[in-house]
């Protein structure tokens, strides 16, 4: 039977990205004070982190727990974003509120064993009737997992969506609204739409943001119009920035960062999604991250779908993401590792967190010496801190072959030795 969670008050030895190790005390689920380590012994409540990196925790922005791990289920054809759109339409009439429930919590609780403490799950507003079933699924999950994580609801609401499901939703105690205006007949129309509701009830906006390598950013328009608000907006993939000449880029990013918009980054479906119709020089499928970074721009990143027709991989795991945007958008490793973890959280609106004094518990120790042996090895033996609590572990051993033993003196005597 398990422990966790359970309640710390020092964590001790643990290495910092800058290579100094410490001993941090903490105050319930705050940082009360970072000192350098001093080889104390481990007591009751305390925490040994000798040959750890400890890090803030990650957060993943952009997640769709409702159709997680759906990808055996459905078996749908390889292809882009229209093609998962049909085939993920087409079996979502099937749906459950209990199916829905077990894959998202399955899919929950991957996220936190590796590291992530909190969550945005964007939530379909699904065809046909009963279309709150995810809604229902996701509200459930949440107050299950309450104790463990921080998960955030967006209502995504299509062009078929009714205002009124999406206050429905609203009523149920799903967060924010969301939406794909790009994707709708008149986009215009459609963002003005979802923005009125989220105006009506004075809630933020999360996006999904011109998540294609071609026409008109509709972020322009957004930013527009939210440009007095006072509740979070954050805009997902916003894939056509990448696509942008400079000059015109340069014109949005001052559009963006007049209205403070949050931009999310979602390398590992983006990369699958997008270019399917470029199969020479194949455009990356990735946001303007390097211009948004260095005008100042706040940027998070996160995985999206895992294992479902949106993408049919993925290890739930915010390091991956990290590795990606290091690969793919060549960010510095501090960069990438911001993204998916303070970056997030400040598009998430979330307070503060890390190894800073004030800062919130929300921690993630990977066994390792470097942030580059953390993101690139991406060891599974980690601690997870949520709110001050230890709320994971994961425990890795390894039986390896021995290897040939050989006279290394013989060898270089040997003739046949260069």
């Amino acid at each position: 039977m398990t422990s966790l969670p359970r309640q710390l008050s020092v964590l001790r030895n643990a290495t910092l990205s800058d290579g100094s190790i410490v001993d941090v005390e903490l105050s319930g689920d705050i940082v009360g004070e970072v000192r350098p380590a001093t080889g104390r012994p481990v007591m009751e409540g305390q925490l040994d982190l000798e040959g750890f990196v400890l890090l803030t925790a990650p957060a993943e922005p952009h997640a769709h727990l409702d159709k997680a791990l759906s990808w055996d289920l459905i078996n749908p054809p390889a292809g882009d974003l229209g093609r998962a759109i049909e085939s993920w339409r087409a079996y979502s009439s099937v749906m459950t509120v209990e199916s829905i429930a077990d894959r998202a919590r399955e899919q929950a609780l991957a996220m936190l064993r590796n590291g992530t403490t909190a969550i945005r799950c964007h939530v379909d507003m699904l065809v046909g009737a009963e279309p709150l079933r995810g809604v229902e699924a996701l509200v459930q999950v949440r107050a299950e997992l309450a104790d463990l994580m921080d998960i955030e609801l967006v209502a995504l609401a299509g062009p078929d969506a009714t205002d009124d499901t999406v206050e429905a939703a609203l009523d149920l105690g799903v967060d924010l609204v969301g939406g794909a205006p790009h994707l709708a007949p008149s986009p215009g129309h459609d963002l003005r739409r979802l923005l009125a509701i989220a105006e009506r009830r004075g809630v933020g906006v999360d996006l999904h943001t011109d998540e294609g390598l071609g026409g008109t950013p509709t972020i322009v328009e957004l930013a527009r119009i939210v440009r007095d608000w006072t509740v979070p907006v954050s805009a997902g993939h916003c894939v056509r920035l990448g696509t942008l000449e400079p000059d015109e880029l340069a014109e949005v990013i001052v559009e963006i960062l007049a209205s403070d918009i949050g931009v999310i980054s979602l390398p590992i479906t983006n990369l699958y999604l997008q270019g399917w119709d470029h199969p020479v020089s194949t455009p990356r499928g990735i946001t303007a991250l390097r211009s948004l970074i260095d005008a100042g721009v706040r940027v998070g990143a996160g995985a999206d779908n895992v294992r479902d027709p949106f993408n049919p991989v993925g290890r739930s795991d915010a390091l991956e993401t990290a590795s990606l945007l290091v690969t793919a958008a060549h960010l510095s490793l501090d960069e990438a590792y911001d993204a998916v973890s303070t970056g997030s959280r400040s598009v998430m609106s979330l307070p503060f967190a890390g190894v800073e004094v004030g800062a919130r518990a929300e921690l993630l120790a990977v066994r390792g010496s470097s942030l580059s042996e953390v993101i690139g090895a991406a060891s599974a033996d980690r601690f997870v801190i949520h709110a001050g609590r230890l709320v994971s572990q994961s425990r890795v051993t390894h039986d390896i072959a021995a290897p040939r033993l050989i006279d290394t003196l013989a060898l270089e005597l040997s003739p046949t030795s260069n």
